[in-house]
């Protein structure tokens, strides 16, 4: 027990401090677990009679993420990106593996290294990505979408190239970890191919049959820890299935995942399989990193760094002609490009695989895997230089069409939902106004009806200079991103003092913020719209209108008044319900409207110092709109 405890601390203790220093530093988390098994392995040398073991145990991380992936294959999203998803995705992966295969064959590897090299250099890191993606908020932006449906053709192409590694390794590409015998071992043909058949079909029809109905009695017996011990054993009874029928589990499970992927119990099946997919994949990451060989890295440094560039050149060149082709194009297009660039996690299957059937050397693999993890590493410095081709790319087209807005002009920062109507308000009142967005194609859209209009980030301070920010006079920050609305309030007002700034408010505690970056005007995104569906809620319910006018006045003075007051409350360094203070200041203004819904109007006169007076021309017009279409109220 001692020598287990004294592992699983290690491995544990390794896992918990390198990946949260390598999240801290942008790296992503499969870095940090690959340097955790360095730090197990090659430097501290801590290792188990047992790490074969460990090894296969790992590799059902693999199993459980294509499971997951297969879970999510939603039919209607594939179909919404298929020009981009079979287009874009197929012709990057092929374009990928032909040109890496020949640039090997041609130094000297053989066709079947080569073609593995391919299969690895055609991936690119999913987790990485999406997630740098996401941070930046340009996950919904023309270079996000064509990422995010190259990822997904990437993550389903992985399933063929699982397949073929076996068939390119040939007769002696025998695994040489054992994992056991097959049940095809000494069957003649014809039966190895319907014994196979049979077995994918048992996965079909016990997925669509079978488990529907178990998962089904036990969420009606509500047994908690029983449902997550079945989703496990879905996996694990698929993965034994087609090991023993000589498939790859990986792949099996893939094939399960889809099959329960319109299942009622897909989104519980996936909180329960995630947080063990996690766990097991990043052992397998660390068990990748237990396997470099420090002397290879110090003795082949030179090699790996020129293997890593020339494969993010080869993906590049590669990637920007496809992007030109399917129309993302500029900013959008490096983005694209430079942020697939590196090689994936899936890649480090792949080697394993390749190694285990004889494809190569364990110091080639070892290479190899530092050649991945020098490039997810980089990752970082790609996004960063794709920002910096932008910022040039827009400098260089506001010079080619001096296109520069004029004084007294309106910026709009985001026109999605919210903007949009904004915007379409001032133009039909006669402003004009310039507007920001990192939708190429809104973009697009509004210069057709003359309004000048930048393609970027809004929150980028040299894109809110080529708007005109120093000479506006007004901006409507309209982008749902909180921190990137604050950031550009708090640039707008820096830059340009005299301005006045109209801020939309993701909930209260962002009214806050907002107002110390300097916002003159926030808006609460839902809250106009919430409290004019109440009131017609109350108009519903039989309340006469200019009653509902009333209280709706009311309650919108009260709230309005009370965000001054609870200002002072507010703690950065805590949740709003973790608050005392805030709580009970919530509270009290609680207590007040509803005093004032009562008639007890003597709190709610003490904070808002003005009576009930009734609605101007423009409600008034609503009001008599009402009660036209409601004359029995």
């Amino acid at each position: 027990m001692d020598g287990l405890a004294l592992y699983a601390f290690a491995y544990l203790a390794a896992a918990v401090f390198t990946v949260i220093v390598s999240q801290r530093l942008g790296l992503g988390t499969v870095v940090g677990y690959i340097a955790a098994g360095v730090l197990i392995g090659p430097v501290l040398h801590v290792s188990t009679s047992g790490s074969a073991y460990l090894e296969q145990f790992s590799e059902f991380g693999i199993v459980m993420m294509l499971f997951l992936i297969g879970l999510e294959i939603d039919p209607q999203m594939v179909w919404k990106l298929r020009a981009k998803l079979l287009g874009l995705g197929g012709l990057q992966v092929s374009a990928t593996i032909a040109v890496v295969t020949l640039v090997c064959v041609a130094i000297g590897f053989s066709w079947q290294q080569s073609l593995l090299f391919g299969f690895v250099a055609a991936l690119s890191s999913t987790a990485i990505v999406l997630q740098t993606l996401e941070e930046k908020g340009m996950l919904d932006s023309d270079g996000g979408r064509a990422s995010f449906a190259v990822l997904l053709f990437q993550d389903l192409a992985v399933i063929p190239m699982l397949a073929c590694i076996p068939l390119i390794a040939g007769a002696g590409g025998e695994a040489q970890a054992g994992h056991g015998s097959s049940l095809l071992a000494g069957l003649p043909g014809w039966a190895s191919a319907l014994l196979t058949l049979a077995a994918v079909a048992v996965v079909v029809i016990a997925g669509q049959y079978l488990s529907r109905p178990m998962f089904r009695l036990i969420a009606l017996l509500k047994l908690r820890e029983i449902f997550t011990a079945m989703a496990l054993l879905v996996v694990v009874a698929i993965a034994l299935l087609m090991s023993a029928v000589g498939l790859s589990p990986a792949l099996g499970a893939f094939l399960g995942g889809v099959v329960l992927a319109n299942s009622e119990y897909k989104h519980e099946l996936q909180n329960d399989v995630e947080p063990f997919k996690g766990l097991l994949l990043g052992l397998f990451f660390m068990t990748i990193g237990a396997k470099i060989d420090l002397a290879i890295l110090r003795d082949n440094w030179l090699v790996i760094v020129a293997a890593t560039l020339a494969l993010m050149a080869i993906k590049t060149a590669v990637l920007l002609p496809l992007a030109w082709l399917f129309r993302v194009r500029n900013t959008a297009g490096w983005l694209f490009a430079l942020g697939l660039a590196q090689a994936g996690e899936f890649g480090f299957v792949l080697l394993s695989i390749g190694w285990e059937r004889g494809l190569m050397t364990e110091q080639a693999a070892s290479v190899a895997v530092l050649v991945i993890t020098l490039g997810m590493i980089l990752t970082p410095a790609l996004f960063a230089l794709s920002d910096r081709i932008a910022i040039l790319l827009d400098a260089r087209k506001e010079e080619a069409e001096a296109d520069q807005p004029t004084e007294g002009n309106i910026i709009i920062a985001g026109v999605g939902r919210f903007g949009q109507i904004v915007n379409r308000m001032l133009l039909a009142n006669g402003y004009k106004t310039v507007v920001l967005d990192y939708r190429a194609d809104v973009v697009d859209g509004i210069r057709l009806f003359g309004i000048k209009s930048f393609f970027g980030d809004a929150s980028r301070p040299d894109l809110l200079a080529s708007a005109g920010l120093a000479k506006a006079d007004l901006i409507v920050v309209a982008i749902d991103d909180r921190d990137h609305a604050a950031d550009i309030v708090r640039h707008a007002r820096q830059l340009n003092p005299d301005i006045r700034i109209i801020a939309r408010a993701y909930d209260r505690l962002h009214h806050y913020e907002l107002a110390e970056a300097g916002a003159d005007h926030i808006v609460r995104e839902l809250f106009g719209s919430s409290v004019e569906a109440a009131g017609l809620a109350l108009q519903a319910l039989g309340m006469h209108p200019y009653e509902v006018e009333k209280r709706k006045a009311i309650f919108v003075d009260e709230d309005v008044a009370a965000l001054d007051r609870m200002a002072p409350l507010v703690d950065r360094s805590k949740r709003a319900s973790e608050n005392p203070g805030f709580v009970a200041g919530f509270t009290d203004i609680g207590r007040v409207i509803e005093s004032a819904m009562r008639g007890e109007r003597t709190g709610y006169e003490e904070i808002v110092q003005r009576g009930w007076s009734p609605p101007e021309l423009g409600e008034s017009h609503t009001i008599h709109s009402l009660l036209a279409k409601n004359p029995e109220s």
